[in-house]
């Protein structure tokens, strides 16, 4: 009896241990949230300031802007950092409202901070999380001639693997696709799943803005590929 109730002590104590340390890893979260967008967001600002930007904006996406007409804006998610910028610059998102479609993961908390700083909003969902619901809600934002941005391979991939949910928020909305590239002529790259990128001060930072994309009477594979072959085009 007295060996079964150490036994018990140690898995009760081993209990409370993980529920600590679930604690502590929230709070940690929490805390980091707070902390690090406005910092995120400085150091883009910055950053913009340090590079030679080029752009190369499709005529049709401009007669779009002057026409107030709405478009879905798709870039890769290894290309998120300088996106808050070229939409507010390029597209005039920040005359015109605009929300990112953004996974409901920690990373997914500090970019939506982040982009906040840029007069962006979020909508949090992914395809295991709220993915019908976010989507539906992302319809309704370009209905009222809103924009809405999404990352095709986002939130977890694979890399440049085009996902169901930018075909489906085209097709309901009845909008083309606006596809904005970001080369980087030198940058540092992370060994994470996107190849998460950053520019190297005093390099050039090629923008590529192109013509809007129609994928309305495709069927969901074709039209899968055709903005796979569209986006990865320089």
């Amino acid at each position: 009896m007295r060996l079964l109730s150490i036994e018990m002590g140690i898995i009760n104590y081993q209990t409370k241990f993980k529920n600590f340390k679930k604690k502590l890893k929230g709070k940690n979260r929490e805390i980091l949230t707070k902390i690090l967008p406005p910092i995120f967001a400085l150091i883009i600002k910055v950053l913009s300031h340090l590079v030679r930007w080029e752009i190369q904006v499709s005529p049709k996406v401009s007669d779009k802007i002057k026409q107030n007409q709405t478009f879905v804006v798709a870039f890769w998610h290894g290309e998120l950092l300088l996106q808050p910028l070229i939409c507010n610059r390029f597209l005039h998102c920040n005359q015109k409202k605009a929300s990112v479609l953004i996974s409901q993961h920690f990373d997914g908390d500090l970019i939506s901070g982040t982009i906040k700083f840029f007069g962006i909003d979020s909508l949090r969902g992914s395809s295991s999380k709220g993915g019908i619901r976010v989507l539906l809600n992302a319809v309704k934002k370009m209905e009222s001639q809103e924009y809405v941005a999404i990352t095709p391979d986002g939130p977890r991939g694979p890399y440049h693997k085009v996902a169901d949910g930018i075909v489906f928020l085209a097709q309901k909305s009845r909008t083309p696709i606006v596809i904005s590239r970001v080369i980087y002529q030198s940058a540092w790259e992370f060994k994470s799943w996107d190849r998460f990128k950053i520019p190297k001060p005093f390099s050039k930072v090629h923008c590529i803005i192109k013509e809007p994309l129609n994928i309305e009477s495709l069927k969901l594979d074709e039209a899968k590929i055709l903005i796979k072959a569209k986006m990865e085009e320089d």
